[in-house]
């Protein structure tokens, strides 16, 4: 892990998120890109009718001025910093920039959102997690020490979940942290029998090439499971796949992945298939 964006905004969350990327960052000596994006569109940049460059220029200068002292912290003290304004609040940049600049991690904090809001809105993780090649940590809350001792890792262990897999196993080594793989079975059209079940994880398994593990584990949903599973287990970070479906494929069927990053409470890490 060399590069870790951290897109800030300036609230709780973001304080959240550097504080977390800094202590990856001391561990693995890594660099962190932070990223801020403006609130201005085209229009306001390029009209010559009722805008003026020097406007554009005078919330430049205040978002360099407000991001200094956002990034005058103790916890950054000894890190590379490597500061980056962009004019659009377009949450497929953060991708772009995580590609310009070779980053392994994108970590950002997250409200998360409910009900309506989440339907019609989605928080900024949510979309951020949908345009991402490269794994991204959503957290919530502060973390004084961070630390990551008990990994758990859901997983559907079909073929197409063979890379965002072996991303997660490496993860878990790169923390030094114990991987706990998690089936979640759940009554209706995808319920699985025990045999079935256990069928079709050792046979993910073996082409895998993974002598691990898997707790099969029942629930109501995919999400409450994986999120009860980790309360029982005491898990510190949660991992899973996600398509980062877009558009209405989106909207009609969802993201697992990223309705669990919008809802827990302790770290989610995601890997796109």
């Amino acid at each position: 892990m060399k590069k870790i964006i951290v897109p800030v905004d300036f609230s709780e969350q973001s304080k959240f998120a550097i504080k977390v990327a800094a202590s990856l960052a001391k561990k693995h000596d890594a660099e962190i890109l932070a990223l801020h994006m403006l609130e201005l569109n085209q229009a306001m940049i390029t009209s010559s009718e009722g805008f003026h460059p020097e406007q554009t220029v005078f919330l430049l200068k205040l978002a360099e001025k407000r991001f200094g002292e956002f990034l005058d912290r103790p916890c950054l003290e000894g890190i590379k910093v490597t500061p980056i304004i962009k004019h659009f609040k377009v949450f497929s940049e953060v991708n772009e920039v995580a590609e310009e600049n070779g980053a392994d991690l994108i970590a950002m904090g997250s409200h998360g959102t409910d009900g309506l809001k989440e339907i019609f809105v989605g928080s900024n993780a949510e979309k951020v997690v949908r345009n991402a090649d490269i794994p991204v940590l959503v957290i919530k809350e502060e973390i004084k020490d961070f630390k990551v001792e008990r990994f758990a890792f859901a997983c559907d262990f079909k073929e197409e979940s063979l890379t965002a897999f072996h991303k997660a196993k490496d993860f878990a080594k790169l923390l030094n942290a114990e991987l706990e793989l998690v089936y979640i079975n759940t009554p209706g059209d995808d319920f699985l029998s025990h045999k079935d079940t256990y069928e079709q994880i050792n046979t993910f398994l073996s082409k895998a090439n993974a002598g691990l593990e898997v707790e099969i584990y029942n629930d109501y949903s995919v999400q409450s499971g994986i999120l009860n599973f980790s309360e029982t287990i005491s898990a510190d970070m949660i991992g899973i796949p996600t398509h980062g479906r877009k558009g209405l494929s989106h909207f009609f069927m969802g993201s697992i992945g990223e309705d669990v990053s919008n809802h827990s409470t302790i770290p989610v890490v995601t890997f796109k298939i």
